[in-house]
């Protein structure tokens, strides 16, 4: 006789799918469509029919330490073959939402991320902190219109930089803003993710003979998953929303793309600037760095624009709730995009006044974009790659010798 399973359903995470998104979650009744068009399915693991009913019957446990959750790039096939209206893509979309909240690093900071009520006092906090900082420093009076220049933005000076150890007031004061505040994201992702791998793998239990070393795990599992995400390959599988490659894969680009040209800035104001004079002005229009900067910015409004528009006709076309996950990393992030552009187009025409209303605005924005990271949906880019390694991982030899 089969052994029974006692089901102790989490209603609370019930609710709360149902208001992430997931309101359509009872719909379901279990046909298996969405696991025959799902390009993640397998016969061994009929995605996403399982979680659908893990999800209806509120086992909480299960669903935030299932890898395949995490390694569904919300195609939307299976929401749109399913024939009850049920909408699997927006379950998931919700369970994973949630997902970053529950292993989310300090909880109260996840917590407040999490919720849509608080957008004010998410704007506010790193709001304050640049504009204490800007007022503290005394650089809120305005340069001559051909004196335009952000590396003073945090000066009182603006005719000439104050210099404190080889470097300027205004990279210190830079760098105390913004290098704390990725260090805790760094670190706050990592505790996640972190907790979410402990408990993938003790689904698994997983000996510590079979645990593969630090290099072995990064070359054999990390590195492959990475390349995988930027080529975009499994998006590539879709079918029904196969254009979200051309939003989606720009915008990665462009993260790169900004990332190599920070750590330039960083070399050449942080580092070189301390011997060379003349590596704290702007950055000239012809340098190949610069050219880099604003074709990755151009690159990155033009990705999260089409990924703007994907939605927005994803919601009128399948009659989606619109969620909080969803759109406020889409519109932070093209904040980040159109403020960074002003900024430097209003420089170049010769307006003081808005040119460092958007750089401030810009300064506020990336610094949202870091506080929240680990909390939002940007948490994707770690959550799944991770999820990417551990299929990689449960595939090999390392997890196979379990049950050898």
């Amino acid at each position: 006789m089969a052994e029974g399973m006692k089901v102790e359903p989490d209603l609370e995470f019930i609710k709360y799918l149902k208001n992430a998104g997931g309101d359509t979650l009872k719909k379901c009744y279990q046909c298996a469509t969405c696991s025959v068009v799902c390009p993640l399915s397998s016969d061994t693991k009929p995605f996403p029919r399982k979680e659908m009913i893990w999800a209806q019957w509120g086992l909480k446990d299960k669903l935030v330490a299932d890898p395949d959750v995490m390694l569904c790039h919300q195609c939307g096939d299976c929401t749109a073959y399913c024939p009850r209206g049920a909408k699997p893509g927006d379950v998931l979309g919700a369970i994973r939402a949630y997902a970053y909240t529950h292993y989310g690093f300090p909880s109260g900071l996840a917590k407040l991320v999490s919720k849509g009520s608080n957008l004010p006092l998410l704007i506010a906090l790193p709001a304050l902190i640049i504009l204490a900082v800007w007022w503290l420093s005394g650089g809120m009076s305005l340069p001559a219109a051909d004196a335009i220049d952000f590396g003073m933005f945090f000066d009182s000076h603006k005719d000439h930089p104050t210099l404190i150890g080889g470097l300027t007031l205004n990279v210190l004061l830079i760098d105390a803003i913004f290098v704390p505040a990725l260090g805790f994201a760094v670190f706050a992702a990592y505790k996640g993710v972190s907790n979410m791998w402990c408990d993938m793998a003790a689904k698994l239990e997983v000996k510590s003979e079979f645990r593969p070393s630090a290099m072995q795990f990064v070359t054999e599992f990390l590195v492959p998953s990475v390349k995988e995400i930027i080529a975009h390959k499994r998006f590539r599988e879709c079918g029904a929303n196969l254009n979200r490659v051309n939003g989606h894969l720009p915008l990665v680009l462009s993260f790169i793309g900004l990332f190599v040209v920070t750590t330039y800035g960083m070399i050449r104001k942080d580092i070189l600037g301390m011997f060379i004079e003349g590596m704290h002005g702007p950055i000239p229009l012809a340098d190949p760095f610069k050219l880099l900067a604003n074709v990755s910015a151009i690159a990155l409004i033009v990705g999260v624009g089409i990924l703007w528009m994907n939605r927005a006709h994803t919601e009128e076309e399948n009659n989606a709730t619109p969620t909080f996950y969803d759109w406020f990393l889409i519109v932070k992030i093209m904040t980040v995009g159109i403020t960074g552009l002003s900024a430097e187009l209003t420089r170049l025409i010769g307006i003081p006044v808005l040119a460092y209303l958007f750089y401030y605005m810009h300064l506020v924005s990336v610094l949202m974009l870091f506080m929240y990271m680990p909390y939002s949906k940007f948490a994707h880019m770690a959550y799944r790659t991770f999820a990417m390694a551990f299929e990689r991982y449960r595939a090999s030899g390392f997890a196979k010798n379990i049950e050898e």
